[in-house]
C-alpha cells in the first residue's frame, strides 16, 4: 500500500525547492536539485500551472516559481491533485467493488482512519516542510562544528 505516490512525492520536493528560492528557477536546475527526472517534472509542473500553484515565465530570466504562498499549499491538496482523495483501501475483490462494502465493519473503521489522516495531512504545508528542513540543516551544521 502506498499512501503517497511518486508524483505527489516529486511535486512536494519541487514545491519545497521553489519555496526556498522564492524566485523564478529553471526547470533544469529544479530537476537537478530535486533529482526529479525532467520528463516527470514537466508533467507535474503542467498540472500545478493549471491549478495556479506555480507560474511559468519564458525567457532568459524565466522558469518556474510559486504562485501561491507556501503556507497555503498543504499536503492534502497536492495528494488530491496527483492521486485523488486520501484512501488507504479500495476494498476491491477480484478487481470488482466488494459487494459487502456498505455493510463492512472494517470499511467503516478505514473511513475514520482516512478522515484522521486527511486532517493531519492538511496541517502539513510547504512552509512547514521547508521550515523543518532549514532547522535540520542548521542542526547538522552545528553538530559538525
Amino acid at each position: 500500500m502506498k499512501l503517497i505516490t511518486r508524483n505527489t512525492d516529486y511535486a512536494i520536493r519541487v514545491l519545497c525547492k521553489l519555496a526556498e528560492r522564492r524566485r523564478f528557477v529553471s526547470t533544469t536546475a529544479i530537476s537537478k536539485e530535486t533529482k526529479v527526472p525532467l520528463a516527470f517534472l514537466r508533467s507535474i509542473l503542467g498540472r500545478m500551472i493549471k491549478e495556479k500553484i506555480v507560474v511559468s515565465k519564458e525567457g532568459k530570466n524565466g522558469g518556474i516559481r510559486l504562485e501561491k504562498s507556501p503556507s497555503s499549499i498543504n499536503l492534502t491538496d497536492i495528494m488530491r491533485l496527483f492521486q485523488g482523495k486520501v484512501q488507504i483501501s479500495q476494498c476491491l475483490l477480484r478487481k470488482k467493488v466488494c459487494p459487502e462494502r456498505k455493510k463492512c465493519p472494517l470499511r467503516k473503521r478505514l473511513k475514520e482512519i482516512e478522515s484522521f489522516i486527511e486532517k493531519e495531512f492538511k496541517k502539513i504545508t510547504v512552509q512547514t516542510l521547508t521550515k523543518k528542513r532549514s532547522e535540520n540543516e542548521r542542526e547538522n551544521v552545528l553538530q559538525a562544528m
